[in-house]
């Protein structure tokens, strides 16, 4: 069944109301007309499945008949705090991101950082990749999105890190580091953020910051990642040591 993502004010009672360019991909890319089933999702956890019941240039209603809500709340959230990788490398990664299951991801920019922001791009470019994790949801059958949040320093992201979650780990190429499996050894599940640096890795000045904030410092093993291959590493990892938490 094709799968679409409807605003929660979409629905209304045992009907979902489709409009814009959901309703031209429903009509004009996936070209379904009356009668034809689907599964649509607003975000929260729930979704839908439903019958097309009338459809018009722009706007498609569709009668529901089953709610469900695929999986139960999650046991662990992970959240990825991410140094800006070069060229188009965070479409990537938030949409890969997205079907590692991450909860929300921390755009940063570091000491190393190499792409230069300028603030009239900050909000500009987080509404562009909270539209590419929406797509990715559908894509991947999620019933929720990930956030992205507005690009910020990385002594902002520690602060914001620091303060809400039951696991910190920043991920580094310093010799005092523990493994990924020893930093969660003990770890009963909670809210998880981990951090990866840009190309160049994290200074030493950040991971002692890091550490003052509650982090542990870990490796990802003997080989040297790219930045934006770390991170979705680091979340495989974690979906299988956390699977059972």
């Amino acid at each position: 069944m094709s799968r679409f993502f409807v605003p929660k004010e979409a629905i209304r009672g045992k009907s979902i109301f489709i409009s814009g360019k959901e309703a031209h991909h429903v009509l004009d890319v996936m070209r379904l007309k009356p009668l034809d089933k689907i599964v649509a999702f607003d975000g929260s956890g729930r979704e839908y499945v439903g019958f097309i019941k009338d459809a018009k240039p722009g706007r498609v209603s569709v009668e529901i008949v089953e709610t469900r809500t695929p999986s139960g709340p999650q046991r662990s959230r992970i959240t990825l705090i991410q140094a800006l990788p070069k060229k188009e490398k965070m479409d990537y990664i938030v949409e890969k991101s997205t079907e590692l299951g991450v909860h929300s991801i921390m755009p940063v920019i570091t000491e190393r950082t190499i792409p230069k922001w300028d603030a009239s791009k900050k909000t500009a470019q987080a509404q562009r990749w909270m539209k590419i994790a929406k797509e990715a949801s559908k894509q991947c059958g999620r019933v929720d999105i990930p956030t992205v949040s507005r690009i910020m320093t990385f002594p902002e992201a520690l602060v914001n890190g620091a303060a809400d979650y039951d696991l910190r780990l920043i991920a580094a190429l310093t010799d005092e580091t523990i493994r990924l499996k020893e930093a969660l050894s003990g770890f009963g599940g909670g809210k998880v953020v981990i951090a990866i640096g840009p190309e160049g890795d994290f200074t030493l000045r950040e991971v002692n910051r890091a550490k003052e904030a509650g982090f542990k410092s870990i490796n990802l093993g003997p080989r040297v990642l790219k930045s934006d291959t770390a991170g979705l590493a680091a979340l495989a990892i974690l979906n299988y040591e956390l699977s059972n938490c």
